[in-house]
């Protein structure tokens, strides 16, 4: 990897891309994207809209309710409806905040509220938050993508987030709410990683880009979710093996995608049991 004025370039990268097959696939299978920048923009301008739109509830006066209702929260709680960021902790059901004068109940994950797994992904509440995941995924996301294509790539941000979403279901406390995209790109910087060491490419760029992103983890202050970012670099490190170390031939495609679809359900299993835990 060398720094470069827009990002990261990847040497090994381009002339790995550059033995294609006569279907104008690349190495691990993807068709070769021909804008790759592309596809990270676009995901730069749906975190931007949510953005927007919590932005707008601030101003409105019902921010809490949008954050809550798009960030992971493991288990519902009582919030107040008069005082923002104020909860009533010992409301633990619904019927018990109803009681509660001024409560406001507002669901979990383990109440139903499923979707927090994935909108929590696209979810960022101050700027100098989405504007630092927005700027990794500029240099990271193009590399990557000129590797595996635009499907696998997409399907690696969303699944690797989804994998970091399970980690925070499982080790955060239930009345912590969770959200933004660094379980992704956490799990962009695994999958790199995992690809560069299979074409036996210089590493050491990255290594350092990522501990210095595991000590901001650890040493940033409680405000980061250290759960989130080491379950999305073990999926992306998961799906980075599935690309790149999957037999190549005919039948590579189809065995990469059953084994995504293996660790998908290995996924929705886990977030079923905590889920049966925390009921």
């Amino acid at each position: 990897m060398i720094p470069a004025a827009v990002g990261f370039q990847c040497p090994e990268c381009v002339r790995t891309n550059m033995r294609t097959t006569r279907q104008n696939l690349g190495p691990y299978g993807g068709q070769i994207s021909a804008r790759p920048r592309r596809t990270s923009i676009a995901i730069i301008i749906i975190n931007a809209i949510v953005w927007g739109v919590i932005q707008i509830a601030g101003l409105l006066h019902f921010q809490d309710r949008v954050v809550y209702f798009l960030g992971l929260l493991p288990k519902g709680m009582c919030l107040s409806a008069t005082q923002s960021g104020e909860f009533f902790p010992h409301a633990t059901t619904q019927g018990l905040c109803q009681a509660v004068q001024g409560g406001q109940w507002v669901p979990g994950v383990a109440d139903g509220a499923w979707w927090q797994i994935f909108t929590s992904i696209f979810t960022h509440v101050t700027i100098l938050h989405i504007a630092c995941n927005c700027l990794t995924l500029w240099f990271l996301g193009p590399p990557l993508e000129q590797l595996l294509g635009r499907t696998r790539f997409i399907v690696t941000y969303i699944v690797a987030g989804l994998v970091g979403s399970l980690g925070v279901y499982w080790l955060s406390a239930t009345s912590t709410i969770s959200y933004g995209g660094s379980g992704s790109l956490f799990g962009l910087m695994g999958a790199l990683l995992v690809i560069l060491w299979r074409q036996k490419s210089d590493i050491r760029q990255l290594l350092m880009w990522l501990g210095l992103n595991i000590i901001i983890t650890f040493v940033g202050g409680g405000g980061i979710s250290w759960q989130a970012h080491l379950g999305g670099l073990l999926g992306g490190a998961l799906l980075g093996c599935i690309w790149a170390f999957a037999p190549a031939g005919q039948n590579r495609a189809r065995t990469q995608w059953a084994l995504v679809v293996v660790l998908v359900v290995i996924v929705f299993v886990g977030l079923a049991g905590r889920t049966v835990m925390l009921a």
